[in-house]
């Protein structure tokens, strides 16, 4: 733990925090802070244990709130945003606003991958794409999102999307957004037709996912808040509460080949708290020589949690092969067996 603090390992955010005896405040171990000496640290398994022993929670890391939270000096922008997201933004109107472009533009890149501008753009464009898939003119909708010219309004789409919008009208709109849990943020990418990504935002096949998800179903992905998403949040809220089930009436649609929908479907019939092997898969699928190719669709499985792949371990029962990392495979399995033990 000492070295997973000192190193600012955020991989371990959630599992433990730390009390800095010299000022008396706890964080989480990716505090960006000055790290104190190791003498002066105090680790504690939740945050209400460091609060009962005097400690404060840190003002810069804000161990209370679930990590990839956004930050509540924030959220007058991002609500501004989702009440007018035809608007443009430039950095006068941030300052105007009270907001420090860079500070803004750090937060936007460590937590979406992009400058608070192009996350705006893509957001804008989307909105702009949804009016003209409703039947509005492009013309007018170019205009009415503040666009001096048809040229540029295109080549906006050109450079964001890769296509004027004129040839977008029968694309299928994917919202993508950031949820949190008390294991990392997540990613969920979904449609009218269901919930197609959901996954940790550290996992290192992230970019690979949303690129067959966007090219499966011939999309185009906007970041923006959806109905799903917001489902899909209160269900991992109850989730992490202790409900094993919560996640089992999300609409999933995952794109994959017909076996992995298959090798997929399966694990969602497993119950929580409980594992299988990897030739369990392939037995029940009929296919008992099938075991790497199960392997290698549960590792591409596109939606953790709903689509249980945390559940299938080694023939030796070892926990094995999680994309989202061990520690959160034996943090979901004891979450799991607890709710199971409690009758939750």
């Amino acid at each position: 733990m000492r070295e997973a603090f000192l190193g600012r390992d955020g991989t371990f955010d959630g599992i433990f925090w730390t009390g800095v005896r010299s000022t008396g405040i706890f964080c989480r171990p990716s505090c960006p802070a000055r790290k104190p000496r190791p003498e002066q640290l105090s680790f504690f398994a939740t945050p209400e244990d460091a609060e009962a022993a005097g400690y404060r929670p840190c003002k810069r890391c804000r161990p209370l709130e679930a990590p990839g939270s956004a930050p509540s000096w924030l959220a007058p922008l991002l609500d501004a945003i989702e009440a007018d997201p035809s608007r443009r933004w430039s950095e006068r109107d941030l300052r105007d606003l009270g907001f420090q472009p860079e500070r803004v533009r750090r937060w936007f890149q460590r937590t979406h991958g992009m400058t608070f501008q192009a996350y705006h753009r893509a957001r804008r464009l989307g909105a702009a794409l949804e009016k003209v898939q409703g039947g509005r003119s492009v013309g007018r909708v170019a205009f009415d999102f503040g666009y001096d010219s048809l040229s540029g309004f295109q080549e906006a789409f050109r450079q964001t999307f890769g296509a004027p919008p004129t040839e977008l009208g029968a694309a299928l709109l994917v919202r993508v957004d950031h949820l949190t849990t008390p294991l990392g943020p997540m990613l969920v990418a979904a449609s009218d037709r269901g919930i197609h990504l959901l996954e940790f935002t550290d996992r290192t096949a992230l970019e690979r996912q949303l690129r067959r998800t966007r090219d499966g179903l011939q999309a185009v992905l906007t970041p923006s808040p959806s109905e799903l998403g917001r489902r899909a949040q209160t269900a991992l809220d109850r989730y992490f509460d202790g409900v094993a089930d919560a996640l089992s009436g999300l609409p999933l649609e995952p794109v994959g080949t017909a076996f992995q929908r298959d090798v997929w479907s399966r694990l969602e019939r497993i119950p929580a708290g409980e594992t299988i092997t990897y030739a369990d898969v392939a037995n029940a699928l009929g296919r008992p020589r099938a075991v790497r190719a199960v392997g290698a669709a549960v590792g591409a499985n596109p939606i953790a949690l709903a689509v249980p792949c945390h559940r299938v371990v080694g023939s030796d029962g070892r926990l094995t092969g999680y994309a989202g990392g061990l520690w959160r495979k034996r943090r979901l399995l004891d979450l799991e067996r607890a709710a199971r033990d409690t009758g939750v």
